[in-house]
């Protein structure tokens, strides 16, 4: 939301361009899709950004795919810097002070690395059953993907 600059700006890109280019690629004959969410994805949450993130999901989960794929991954880790990204203070302190204490941190709620979310997209890709599933990240941590 910061980096977008306003909720509505946020909204615009989380939700309108994703339900947009959902319904394009649907329009132009794709049977599945996938998606990053995110954890804590309710469109019935009190949390603007988790709620946001909800609305998303039930939108696209409506289009009438054959198979939609949300990755609702914890904390991102990866190079924001090479993407054109701003570095996140904040989740660079989440990650030093929980780096400590992960061995207790359920997996679902370990910070993840971009790449093993990709992965398990890709693997999501390949692998569909027709359907709605939902890739947490205990699911998607490389030791659990699909090695076709």
């Amino acid at each position: 939301i910061k980096v977008a600059g306003s909720e509505v700006a946020f909204r615009r890109v989380d939700f309108d361009a994703v339900l947009a280019t959902a319904r394009l690629a649907l329009a132009a004959g794709a049977r599945r899709v996938i998606v990053v969410s995110a954890l804590g994805a309710d469109a019935r949450s009190s949390v603007f950004y988790n709620r946001v993130k909800g609305d998303m999901e039930r939108a696209v989960a409506a289009l009438g795919y054959e198979t939609v794929v949300f990755a609702r991954p914890s904390l991102l880790v990866g190079d924001r810097a090479a993407l054109g990204q701003p570095v996140r203070a904040g989740e660079r302190w989440a990650l030093r002070l929980l780096r400590p204490v992960l061995g207790i941190v359920p997996a679902s709620l370990r910070p993840i690395d971009a790449g093993d979310v990709a992965r398990a997209m890709l693997c999501a890709a390949i692998d569909a059953e027709p359907g709605l599933r939902i890739l947490g990240s205990a699911q998607m941590r490389a030791r659990d993907q699909h090695r076709g």
